[in-house]
């Protein structure tokens, strides 16, 4: 999806700032993709081979899809890692959130970026209604999306985290549009 120009600068929040990814950013990403626990945590391959992760982000840079938008997280002016906004249709989207620096886990920046996100996602694309899925295990982002007010809807299929296979669930959050408050 072209990322309108709207989102200029990005929006700052709490030293955290969303913006457009770049190939620039390259570098960052090959580093993140050599950490381990951060791959498995994030469904990426251990150890993939550095022209397969430059083609894969190249890809992510000039995607043209209506349905997928990734932004790059800074942290005081440093990438640190991306929120999605996936199957993008009418009011809906599908939120996603990786921190790709571990020594900046649990500090806040996945829950102030995930509502940036939403809050972009609401002014630019009129989304309303967001969903979210996570491992059963994965205790960081279920207390994250509880954190963000989302409610759990379902549990259904299995995935992979941190080697492990786990049930997934599914979470559902509603703004209130008139209010701007979160009905879920």
């Amino acid at each position: 999806m072209r990322l309108p120009q709207r989102l200029g600068g990005g929006i700052m929040l709490n030293n955290i700032q969303i913006r457009p990814i770049t190939l620039d950013d390259f570098d960052t990403v090959l580093r993140w993709s050599k950490d381990e626990k951060f791959c498995l945590a994030n469904g990426w391959k251990p150890k993939r081979n550095p022209i397969e992760i430059y083609r894969w982000w190249k890809n992510c840079v000039n995607n043209k899809d209506d349905d997928f938008l990734r932004l790059g997280i800074e942290f005081n002016h440093r990438l640190v890692g991306y929120a999605d906004l996936a199957y993008i249709k009418e009011h809906s989207a599908e939120l996603g959130v990786a921190i790709g620096e571990r020594v900046l886990w649990g500090k806040g920046i996945g829950y102030h970026s995930c509502i940036h996100m939403m809050e972009y996602g609401f002014k630019t694309l009129k989304i309303t209604t967001y969903y979210a899925e996570t491992h059963e295990a994965n205790i960081r982002a279920r207390k994250l999306l509880d954190r963000l007010g989302f409610l759990e809807t379902s549990r259904y299929g299995n995935g992979i985290f941190e080697g492990k296979e786990s049930p997934l669930i599914q979470y559902k959050k509603v703004f209130d549009v008139i209010g701007g408050n979160s009905d879920t």
